[in-house]
């Protein structure tokens, strides 16, 4: 970035411009920066946002799109999202992201009962090889070891990660582009977008990437962007908060294509741990109910598939999320990461955390086709800088 006249002048230049402070943001500004370019990234309230924060954090492969006993194009566009991500978390990835925890080496998939009889045939296949394998009673999670436990459990090549830890490894990894603006207007020169003006300083860039999703609707109104058009579909996720929960990530089968509730544990910062309960849980009738509604169901979920877990002194909350993502029919989910370019415009969605990647690299080849190249010299502006936003554990259930 390069600032016109001196530091504290209104009008700055930098190469790209990121709008939006989430996991595409942050993950595209540290690509961005590896690969010369200098960036800006301007965030209205905390970097790591709201859906990523409490993001369930599992990388996918693909397997819970298989539900149906067969390959998806949603499970085979993220089928190689895995070991992607387990390269940045070694240090030999585009990003270095070892100083990011793993919560858990894999996922699960269990059934409660003979419900996975079905698809057992399926799991065993060439095709899903290496990705999904039968669990022995051995190696079942140690939430699974217990006399009450009649299912049966696959282990899933689906690493789970620490979702705020990445948060904090991405803006280390993304230096001094972070800026704080309540306001963002369209600049333009000549009719043709130049930049964006954030709280009274103009920000002039190569290009403007917008990654917040949601977030992002009001400054597209304002520049005038009727394509793509948003679908946003919602979710009302469960937190409940112990002692002594023990670590389970796993989807729980249902009689339908989709998990019957996806369980992930996160530690909170007073030591205890927190189960996210996503799944159908959080969907259709979930975010229909209200909060005491939905936590009687949580409850009720949670008696009939763990029985044996003493949740007694457990507390709970639920929260709401809007995930925005490029209109689909039937608002089905997309299969893969999404980028729309309009000249100096561009709008990126990752649709998935574990498809973040594949975004990025959707971004930096339409830049080189684009021919846009590194030119800005990097000198900060002087604008504030966003705080870090928390996670939903740490503000409902403190």
């Amino acid at each position: 970035m390069s600032a016109v006249g001196n530091a504290s002048s209104s009008v700055l230049t930098t190469d790209i411009l990121l709008v939006g402070g989430g996991i595409a943001g942050l993950w595209l500004n540290a690509r961005l920066r590896a690969a010369g370019f200098h960036t800006v990234l301007v965030e209205k309230t905390g970097l790591g946002g709201v859906q990523t924060l409490g993001s369930q954090g599992i990388i996918h492969g693909g397997i819970k799109y298989t539900l149906s006993g067969g390959l998806t194009g949603a499970s085979e566009a993220i089928a190689d999202m895995p070991s992607r991500w387990r390269a940045c978390l070694e240090g030999t990835g585009e990003l270095d992201l070892q100083g990011v925890r793993r919560l858990s080496e894999a996922h699960y998939l269990w059934s409660p009962g003979s419900l996975v009889s079905g698809l057992a045939g399926f799991f065993a296949s060439k095709s899903v090889r290496g990705r999904a394998e039968a669990c022995s009673k051995a190696d079942l999670p140690s939430a699974f070891q217990h006399k009450q436990f009649k299912g049966k459990a696959y282990r899933l090549n689906e690493v789970v990660i620490d979702v705020p830890q990445l948060v904090e490894c991405l803006v280390a990894l993304g230096g001094d582009a972070f800026v704080h603006a309540e306001q963002l207007l369209p600049l333009r020169e000549g009719g043709v977008l130049c930049g964006l003006r954030a709280d009274g300083v103009e920000i002039r860039a190569q290009r403007v990437i917008c990654t917040a999703g949601r977030g992002n609707a009001q400054l597209l109104s304002e520049l005038g962007v009727s394509q793509p058009q948003q679908q946003v579909r919602p979710l009302h996720q469960v937190l409940v908060k112990a002692p002594n929960l023990p670590a389970l990530y796993a989807h729980a089968l249902g009689a339908g294509t989709k998990p019957r509730t996806t369980i992930t544990t996160h530690i909170a910062s007073d030591g205890q741990t927190v189960w996210n309960l996503g799944g159908d849980l959080a969907e259709a009738d979930g975010v229909a109910r209200d909060e005491a509604s939905q936590i009687a169901q949580a409850q009720k979920e949670l008696a009939d598939l763990l029985p044996w877990i003493d949740l007694s002194a457990a507390r709970f909350a639920t929260w709401r999320v809007e995930r925005a993502e490029p209109a689909q029919n039937s608002l089905m989910r997309p299969d893969n990461a999404f980028l729309h370019c309009d000249n100096a415009l561009l709008v990126a969605w990752p649709t998935k955390l574990a498809l973040t990647p594949n975004l990025a690299d959707q971004v930096l080849a339409a830049l080189d086709e684009q021919q846009i190249c590194p030119q800005a010299n990097g000198q900060r502006p002087d604008l504030p800088q966003p705080p870090m936003a928390q996670a939903p554990w740490e503000r409902l259930l403190p």
